[in-house]
């Protein structure tokens, strides 16, 4: 397993942090937003970020296989059995085109198809979830392109006796997510965008987030790493593991669902009442 030490990081951290001022400088006139061959889009913003990472990531972690969305050369990759990164420079393009604040940079790194590491950061927020296997999760202030202020220690909650809190897509809410959801007590629903919403349930603000639609590894590996760290997890519909480095389907993952509470995954749905 590579190391996750506090040196490593700390220079993560930094790095994200670079990421997150590269997509804020540029402007709102020059994002030159196109659609790409599977109808999302893509910004100059997307392509900044990237460039910061991947030069990073290089200099941080040489030899490392890296795995970007914005990556031409991503297809027929198997690595699930080696240590790799998965970048998504800029998770919630869609939210930054539509002028919300609501998008993230998400990097982790991956061992044996396990993430290990996961940084997810807001840039237009100044926020970053962290967090890295045994040794916990955290929440802290980092204005983008800045060094890091105050750290918080963060846990999920158990189940609330009153009902789940979920975060739901803001852009990718589909039906099967929304049976899911129809079975379970649910109290409340936060509708966000991008990897945010491992962030709430890793903080203890909600419980369960569904996702039942395909996306992609990148879209989920930081955000699973935060969430395990701060005793969360992520699986299959089916409620097994959830692995990473299938680049025979293109770092697909047909459907997830996060859980605050592990032993959730395998309780029995509850109707709404």
């Amino acid at each position: 397993m590579p190391s996750t030490d506090d040196a490593l990081a700390a220079a993560l951290t930094d790095l994200v942090s670079q990421a997150g001022r590269a997509i804020l400088e540029v402007t709102r006139s020059a994002l030159a937003v196109r659609t790409k061959a599977d109808c999302s889009p893509v910004t100059a913003a997307d392509g900044a970020a990237q460039d910061v990472i991947l030069a990073g990531l290089a200099r941080l972690l040489p030899g490392v296989p890296v795995v970007s969305e914005e990556s031409i050369d991503n297809a027929g990759r198997d690595l699930g059995g080696a240590t790799f990164v998965l970048v998504d420079p800029l998770d919630g393009t869609r939210e930054l085109v539509a002028g919300s604040d609501e998008y993230t940079v998400n990097v982790a790194i991956v061992d044996l198809g396990v993430p290990i590491v996961g940084l997810v950061f807001l840039p237009a927020r100044g926020l970053l979830y962290r967090g890295r296997a045994g040794r916990g999760a955290e929440r802290m202030s980092l204005p983008a392109g800045a060094a890091a202020g105050a750290v918080e220690a963060i846990r999920t909650r158990g189940q609330p006796a009153e009902g789940l809190v979920a975060t739901v897509s803001r852009s990718h809410l589909d039906a099967a997510s929304e049976r899911f959801l129809d079975t379970r007590r649910v109290a409340r629903r936060i509708a966000c965008g991008s990897a945010v919403k491992f962030g709430l349930l890793a903080e203890g603000t909600a419980d369960v987030y569904p996702r039942l639609a395909p996306t992609h590894e990148w879209d989920v590996a930081a955000g699973h790493a935060v969430l395990r760290a701060a005793g969360g997890d992520v699986v299959r519909p089916d409620g097994g593991p959830l692995r990473y480095g299938d680049g025979g389907t293109g770092f697909l993952v047909p459907g997830f669902v996060a859980w605050a509470d592990p032993a959730a995954a395998g309780s029995e749905p509850a109707a709404a009442g």
